[in-house]
Formats: C-alpha cells, structure tokens, sequence
C-alpha cells in the first residue's frame, strides 16, 4: 500500500457525465501531482448506451460488472484511499458494501445530486426501509465527503461527516473559446430568432415541458435548441442535436441564451447546475429557476436571470432576445464567474487536497 495509491470507483465509463466531469477530467492533475490512480468503473458505456437507446438490459453483464465492482473492493487495501462516486453496490445495503471491503481504507465520497433521496423518498416501503439510511451511513463513514453544491454538503454534515468539502462540478476553460455574442437578432426587429438552448440528457429533458407555454409566445423571436435529447412533447419546435464530447463546446456556441428549468423538489435542490456553468463558459446570459444552486450560480440581473413561472420565463427570455447588448454584458458578466471559481484549474487544487488529507489519516 502506498498512500499516492488512489482506488477510483466511478459509477460509469466516459460517456456517464458526472464520472467525465467529477473523476476523469481530474486524472492529468492527479497524475501531475503524484497519484497513482487505479480506474475501477461499475457501469460501462455500453450501459448507457443502451439505457439511453430505451433498448432492454443484459442483466448477466450487470451481474459481471458487480463482480469486477465487488473485486475492487476486495483490492482496496493495496491503496492508500478509496474515491468513491455516490455509493458502491447501488440497490444494496451498506452493510453489504462495508463487508465487502468498503472502508478498511479511507474513502472519500463524492456526491453531485440528492441521490439519498432515490432510496429514502422511494415508493416502496421496503426500499425506503432497507436503503433509507444507506447514504447516511456512507456520510458518516466516509473520511471526507466532496459535495457539489452547497444543499448536498449541508445535508452530508447532518449526516454526520467529520470532513465535507464544497467541489462543484467545473469545466476546463481550455475547451471553451470565448466567441462573440451574435448581433444578428434583437434591436427592434430581429433579422434572425435568437437561439436559446439546452444541454442535457434524454432523462433530464422532461424539464423543458416547464417553459413551453413561454417559449410558445415568444415563438417569433425564439428558436429552441435541444443537444442531448429529442422526441420531445413541447408547443414549439426544437432543433433536437445528439450530445457528442468533441462537438460539446462548439454546439453551445451557436445558443444566444441558455436555460435550466427545474422544478423545486427533493431531488432537483440537490443539482450542481452545471449546464448554467457551462452556458457562462462560452459566454452566454442564461435564464434558470431559483432552485437549490441555481440561486448561486445565477447573479439575477447581472450574468442572467432568476425566473419563476410563465410570465416571469416570458420576460427574461423576450429582454434577452431584444438586446444583444445586454447579452453581451451578462455573458461576460457569466464567464467571468466560471473563470473565478467554476473552472478546473481552480478546484483540482482542492481536489489534491482532498485526497491527501484522506489518505495521510489512514
């Protein structure tokens, strides 16, 4: 065992966006800083593939997969810490995970939505009454807990964690060229509909449904783009696009506004809002409901627009479409903020940190 030994176990391969944006896109500054990291992925891309394709699952390579997962653990005691992504034997107890090694080395946890909620909220009573506690425990065994946004580290230190760190999700701004705001929609009469997007994946998209009546009466100046999900039940037409990494960054240049409609439950005042970092990356103004980190990200009236209902939806989209001025301003107003505190070359820092710490407590 050698404390620069670091076990990895992400919940999936590269195409799982928090694995890519949470673990991976940290692995040439870990390397950088010494660590020796040993990938050990649950779930690989074929899984989500498939997952996302609707196409039914291969429950013997499900069965495989906890076996190379359960091997893993089994292995943990040859590093000097375990960072862990979420929990890991998902559906079972965490007495299960701590028998099968989990915790004979520290670990850290990381953590990026309110996934105790998926088993603590759920319908049936004996899932809540088997896993109910299970993300509690994981929190209070855990050497340290790294939560993205400030919701998820509050209730990591109710659950009683020594040591919980905010590390949001970021992006690496090398990625992301700033581009001109377009000037060709807006003063008076717009020559072109402005574009407003969104990102995400085909099980997030059921948010849009949110902002479909804004959108539909401002449906001559606005044009919706969707990257990431399609087939989509809306009142206005979107130009639906598949997510591809290597054409992530260019996509998003082509949006005049970025949006994140959320609902304020449970599970969405746990998200890490990273879609809004993103929109501010490339220098867009965005538009966002005011829950859970969005309150954070979004300067209401300076990088973008806190927006709670139709009307207020209607509003902020119409002054943003109408003004590219004042895109511009926001936009920068937005990439300034992620260059300051939402990048990568910002919390990779924190990261070392993290895990130094965890492993020189062994």
């Amino acid at each position: 065992m050698t404390a620069s030994s670091v076990l990895m176990l992400t919940r999936y391969g590269r195409l799982g966006a928090s694995s890519r944006l949470r673990f991976l896109a940290y692995l040439p500054a870990l390397r950088d800083a010494g660590f020796q990291v040993i990938e050990a992925p649950l779930l690989d891309d074929g899984y989500l593939q498939r997952l996302y394709g609707g196409e039914p699952l291969d429950r013997r390579q499900i069965a495989a997969a906890y076996a190379r997962r359960l091997a893993a653990l089994r292995s943990a005691r040859r590093h000097g810490v375990v960072w862990l992504e979420k929990e890991a034997l998902p559906w079972l107890p965490f007495k299960a995970e701590a028998a099968a090694g989990l915790g004979r080395t520290p670990y850290v946890m990381d953590i990026d939505d309110a996934w105790f909620e998926r088993y603590a909220g759920h319908r049936l009573a004996p899932v809540r009454a088997l896993l109910g506690g299970k993300f509690t425990a994981l929190a209070r065994n855990a050497r340290i807990v790294l939560a993205g946004s400030p919701y998820l580290a509050d209730w990591a230190r109710g659950a009683g964690c020594p040591d919980v760190r905010l590390l949001p999700t970021v992006v690496d701004l090398a990625r992301y060229p700033l581009l001109p705001v377009s000037d060709e929609c807006g003063s008076g009469k717009p020559r072109r509909p402005a574009i407003v997007g969104w990102i995400g994946s085909p099980s997030t998209a059921r948010y849009l449904g949110m902002v479909g009546g804004a959108l539909a009466r401002l449906a001559t100046i606005l044009r919706l783009r969707v990257i990431g999900a399609s087939n989509l039940a809306l009142p206005v037409p979107a130009d639906c696009l598949p997510w591809r990494e290597d054409g992530e960054t260019e996509e998003l240049s082509r949006f005049d506004i970025g949006i994140m409609p959320l609902p304020d439950s449970p599970w969405e005042r746990g998200k890490c809002g990273y879609k809004l970092i993103q929109y501010m990356a490339a220098g867009r103004p965005v538009v966002a409901s005011p829950v859970g980190v969005n309150t954070t990200l979004v300067q209401h009236g300076v990088n973008g627009f806190l927006a709670d209902g139709e009307d207020a939806w209607a509003d902020a989209l119409g002054r943003l479409a109408a003004d590219p001025a004042l895109r511009a301003r926001m936009g920068a107003a937005g990439r300034q903020l992620v260059e300051e505190r939402y990048a990568l070359s910002v919390t990779a820092p924190q990261l070392v940190d993290a895990l130094r710490a965890a492993a020189g407590g062994r």
